[in-house]
């Protein structure tokens, strides 16, 4: 038989059995241990999201879809004030409320970067907001936009975890091509 690299020691050895992995008895141990700790990190792993409830998925892709607006945003402005954003913390403000139009939350439209001035001192600054948006996504979106705050729309839990996939990989994209 060829020789091998121990799994935990990394040193050469001759297997005497065809599917040995380690060196010696304490590597072995050593091996055993490291399989387990692998195991009961997967199986604690399933526990927790098994655990994770609706609105635990609706906080985890609002996080992930605000962070995609940070970086899409960053260089464009403040959507209300027009304030460069390089640099500064900002956030993703919405011009239809979360609470009062859940089924738009996530559309794209709906959400620009906003300095923390506009955004929470200001409570939105909603008239400039008004005034701005259709400059920024053009007419006919934001007409469309109009049109389909008002359907429901109820995210189960699958579609949030594949919102949140879709979006960890636009930002693994973008943060690519930048």
């Amino acid at each position: 038989m060829k020789n091998k690299a121990c799994k935990v020691c990394k040193a050469k050895f001759t297997p005497i059995r065809p599917l040995q992995a380690v060196c010696s008895p304490i590597c072995a141990y050593e091996h055993a241990l490291q399989l387990k700790l692998k195991k009961d990190k997967a199986e604690t792993k399933k526990l927790k999201e098994s655990l994770l409830t609706h609105s635990d998925y609706l906080k985890m892709a609002q996080t992930v879809v605000n962070s995609f607006i940070r970086l899409r945003d960053e260089k464009k402005g403040c959507i209300t004030c027009g304030t460069d954003l390089r640099g500064r913390k900002f956030d993703a403000g919405h011009f239809f409320s979360t609470g009062a139009y859940p089924n738009i939350r996530f559309n794209l439209d709906n959400i620009h970067g906003q300095c923390v001035p506009c955004n929470q001192h200001k409570h939105g600054n909603h008239t400039e907001y008004f005034i701005r948006l259709p400059k920024r996504i053009g007419l006919d979106r934001f007409n469309k936009l109009l049109e389909i705050r008002h359907q429901q729309t109820k995210y189960s839990i699958d579609e949030l975890k594949e919102l949140i996939k879709e979006f960890k990989l636009k930002i693994k994209n973008y943060d690519n091509n930048q």
